[in-house]
């Protein structure tokens, strides 16, 4: 198994898990957990392939990524009377699939061979989409419009990935940096509470 699918199956674990948490949090059934713990996993990476045509979608044709979102579940449940701070741990998971998923997205914009910009803005597509749909579901403004800064760091960790693509770094090492960047920033923006600037008018005096 190459380092990037690892990764991809790593993030599709993560995210599972994480879209399941955010079910229980909200009370769902066994069902609803395992519906939100699918889109969250494979939301993002479904609607980057449509986009670009490569389909049946990945996670059709390897039936491995249905067993990780079962496992993703399955764990979630079990454990859930140890995961005394859920929100916590779901930002946790949330943290790591961002980073995994954001170099797959730009790695399968270029072997598309997309515009490298293309290839950024694909990584943020993987990323950050399926926690779009998830939050939507889930009847939430979904994270990426309104709170700590998300969205903006992956296009930062697709950016340094293509730029270390350039340099004589292996393979190996400039997917575990890229991730490994992209999961710090996130976890000091949530920890320093860094937030972009709010776009708002008022309107009847608020």
């Amino acid at each position: 198994m190459t380092i990037f699918a690892l990764l991809d199956y790593i993030g599709t674990l993560v995210f599972a898990i994480s879209g399941a948490l955010a079910a229980m949090r909200h009370r769902f059934d066994p069902f609803g957990v395992l519906i939100l713990a699918t889109v969250t996993a494979v939301g993002g990476g479904s609607l980057r392939d449509v986009v670009i045509g490569r389909t049946p979608v990945g996670w059709m044709q390897d039936i491995n990524y249905a067993y990780l979102i079962m496992a993703g579940t399955v764990i979630a449940l079990v454990f859930r009377t140890y995961l005394v701070y859920v929100r916590r741990t779901m930002f946790l998971f949330d943290a790591i699939g961002l980073g995994l998923f954001t170099i797959i997205g730009v790695e399968i914009g270029l072997a598309a061979e997309l515009h490298p910009i293309i290839c950024i803005l694909l990584g943020t597509l993987s990323a950050s989409f399926g926690g779009v749909i998830r939050d939507i579901l889930a009847n939430e403004v979904p994270l990426i419009f309104h709170k700590e800064i998300y969205a903006s760091i992956s296009l930062l960790g697709g950016a340094l990935f293509l730029l270390l693509q350039k340099t004589t770094l292996p393979s190996d090492w400039i997917y575990i940096l890229t991730s490994g960047l992209v999961v710090i920033l996130r976890i000091l923006a949530v920890r320093y509470n860094w937030v972009l600037p709010k776009m708002y008018r008022e309107v009847d005096g608020e």
